[in-house]
C-alpha cells in the first residue's frame, strides 16, 4: 500500500495521459484517402532559409536572408566538437573551390566565446567567414547534434540537410554548389 501513496502514481498517471495525448496527436494530423474521404494530404512544404541575424567576424550584424540569390552553405559547429575539427579542412577545400558571387559560406560558431572561435580559424589557417549567432537560433537550426549542415538554393529552399560530419570536398558537393 505504501506505493500508492508515493510519487510512483503521480509520474505513472502521468506517462499515461502523455502516451495517450501522443497518440491522439497523432491520429488528428492525419488524413487518409477513403472512399467517403477523398481529400488527400499536402505535400510537406520545403524549409526556406530562416530570417536569422548573426555577427560577422568584425561583429556586425548580418541576416541570413542577405545571401538571398546565392547558394548558400551553412554549417553549425564549435571549437570543442571533435568531428567538427575534423570536417572543417573538406569544407576548407569546397569553399576554395567555390564561385563566391553564386556562393555565400556561413560558419555558425556555437561556441560561448565567439573569440576562440574566430582565434582558431586564425590558427588552422582557414579562410571561411565565421559568424556567431545574435539572438535565437530559427527552429530549423535547433538541432539533436553538430556538426549540422544545411544547404538553400538560390530561392532561399533548403535543398540538402545533414545532421554529423561529412566530406565536403567531393565532386557531388561541387556540382550541388555550382
Amino acid at each position: 500500500m505504501y506505493f500508492f501513496k508515493t510519487p510512483y502514481v503521480f509520474i505513472l498517471s502521468a506517462l499515461v495521459l502523455l502516451a495517450a495525448c501522443n497518440a491522439n496527436e497523432d491520429a488528428a494530423t492525419t488524413t487518409e484517402a477513403t472512399p467517403e474521404n477523398t481529400e488527400v494530404a499536402a505535400p510537406p512544404a520545403t524549409p526556406q532559409m530562416p530570417a536569422f541575424t548573426m555577427l560577422n567576424a568584425q561583429g556586425q550584424p548580418v541576416d541570413l536572408k542577405s545571401f538571398a540569390g546565392k547558394k548558400v552553405f551553412v554549417n553549425l559547429w564549435a571549437t570543442w566538437c571533435p568531428p567538427c575539427r575534423v570536417e572543417m579542412p573538406s569544407i576548407e577545400k569546397l569553399y576554395s573551390s567555390a564561385d563566391k558571387e553564386k556562393t555565400a559560406f556561413v560558419m555558425l560558431s556555437l561556441d560561448d566565446d565567439f573569440e576562440k572561435a574566430k582565434q582558431y580559424m586564425v590558427d588552422q589557417k582557414l579562410s571561411m567567414p565565421v559568424f556567431y549567432p545574435n539572438g535565437a537560433m530559427p527552429d530549423l537550426f535547433n538541432v539533436r547534434g553538430i556538426p549540422a549542415t544545411f544547404i538553400f538554393d538560390e530561392k532561399g529552399q533548403l535543398i540538402k540537410s545533414t545532421e554529423g560530419s561529412d566530406d565536403y570536398d567531393t565532386d557531388a558537393y561541387r556540382q550541388l554548389l555550382k
